[in-house]
């Protein structure tokens, strides 16, 4: 199955691809690991808001540190499990998540933005866990499809985790809302634990990846389609309820949020992934339209577009980043990754500022050049960069036999899987 030359098309690659024993296993616990990290925002936010009784500006600077403390402790983690292993990091954000959501509720304004950024910088970074094991189990010639899963399911959960975060803080009382969110952590962490998936390949075969401007380049693009993606999200709250149509803002982001799994869908069943920067830059292309919208389905349909690429932008940066991680650096490289896709949240934040200050059509155009413009410089970089170099994978059915009987924890590995 690994050795053809022909990789599959279509459903068959996603077959291909849930037939590693390993890899479907991880896609099992992929989703229901991320809903705490989905609900974090919103829990926090309302938290602020309706059990301390400050306004958003405050909630704003409490998620603000915790968003903050993951980007930053994302390659920090990565680099304990680098020097150590995942379970030793699992072990710690553990002990940390538990003792920060549980105290949290109690915790007075000042102390609790400290414990917020405290909490970030050691919360469980089950993106990069995930990812980083994706890049190690997936055949080269199937990766961009099994990051395609992992997108969709980044979608699917992004519409889960804020509505049940949402939902606990606004029925029930007190600290019960932190709490749940708080042992949901805890139990995504411990899930991570007794799974221990895969996170770095065989001794003896591993890939010696280029770390130079290639890894820029695709750090460059990922940060730039967070931006997009982030961006185009506040400009469509902002649109309809500047017009009096924000109750049309459920439907409009089903409708985006669907183009998206689509998207990805439809990328993950090409036989070979697309270019990241070409990507990226036609996401920014495609978000330029929006300024245009008018009633609040001429805006889902101008969504569509861009929809169609998210997915697509989020796998093939994911992809092009495990590619390039060398062995020995994999967890603090897939940190980094990570990183880029916070700061690129975190620097679309400043749209708002746009539609404050101009309006929202000025918004979206800026976004949208400032995209195409980021995913130029990144196609200017990885030009530049000299090519990785890869070592192949040993001959024989190791792999095979590997992908077939692999069991549940940490003695399941695929050394005969290496990165393109």
């Amino acid at each position: 199955m690994f050795g053809v030359t022909s990789p599959p098309t279509g459903l068959r690659a996603y077959r291909a691809v849930l037939a590693v024993p390993a890899l479907r296993r991880l896609t099992a616990v992929a989703f229901f690991v991320r809903i705490p990290a989905t609900a974090t925002a919103i829990a926090l936010t309302l938290h602020v808001v309706l059990q301390m009784g400050l306004g958003y500006a405050a909630a704003g600077l409490v998620v603000a540190a915790s968003t903050v403390g993951m980007g930053v402790g994302a390659p920090l983690m990565g680099g304990l499990v680098d020097r150590r292993d995942l379970r030793t990091m699992l072990g710690l954000t553990l002990t940390a998540a538990g003792m920060f959501w549980a105290l949290a509720p109690g915790l007075a304004y000042p102390v609790l933005l400290g414990a917020a950024f405290v909490g970030g910088l050691l919360a469980t970074p089950v993106h990069a866990v995930i990812r980083q094991s994706v890049g190690v189990l997936a055949p080269p010639e199937l990766r961009h499809t099994a990051y395609a899963v992992d997108a969709i399911l980044v979608d699917l959960s992004y519409i889960v985790g804020p509505a049940l975060g949402a939902t606990l803080a606004i029925g029930l009382p007190g600290p019960w809302p932190m709490w749940i969110v708080g042992g949901l952590w805890v139990v995504a962490g411990a899930a991570l634990w007794l799974l221990d998936p895969a996170v770095r390949h065989e001794a003896g075969g591993a890939a010696v990846g280029a770390l130079g401007l290639g890894l820029v380049a695709a750090l460059v693009a990922t940060f730039a389609s967070v931006y997009l993606l982030i961006g185009t999200e506040l400009v469509m709250v902002a649109s309809l309820q500047s017009s009096g149509q924000a109750a049309m803002i459920p439907v409009v982001n089903t409708v985006w949020c669907i183009a998206s799994i689509a998207g990805g869908f439809a990328y993950g069943a090409l036989r070979r992934p697309l270019p990241l920067a070409v990507l990226v830059a036609g996401l920014g292309a495609a978000t330029l339209p929006i300024a245009f919208a008018g009633s609040w389905w001429t805006l889902a349909l101008l969504m569509v577009p861009a929809g169609l690429l998210c997915a697509p932008s989020i796998a093939a940066g994911a992809g092009v980043v495990s590619a390039l991680a060398p062995d020995h650096a994999r967890g603090f490289v897939i940190g980094l990754h990570t990183s880029s896709l916070t700061a690129g949240g975190a620097a679309a934040a400043f749209t708002g500022l746009l539609i404050d200050r101009w309006s929202v059509g000025t918004a979206v155009l800026v976004v949208g050049a400032l995209g195409i413009l980021a995913a130029l410089a990144s196609w200017a970089l990885a030009r530049a960069s000299p090519q990785a170099v890869v070592t192949p994978p040993p001959p024989g059915p190791s792999a095979r036999s590997q992908a077939d009987s692999g069991r549940l924890g940490g003695d399941e590995r695929e050394p005969g899987v290496r990165p393109a």
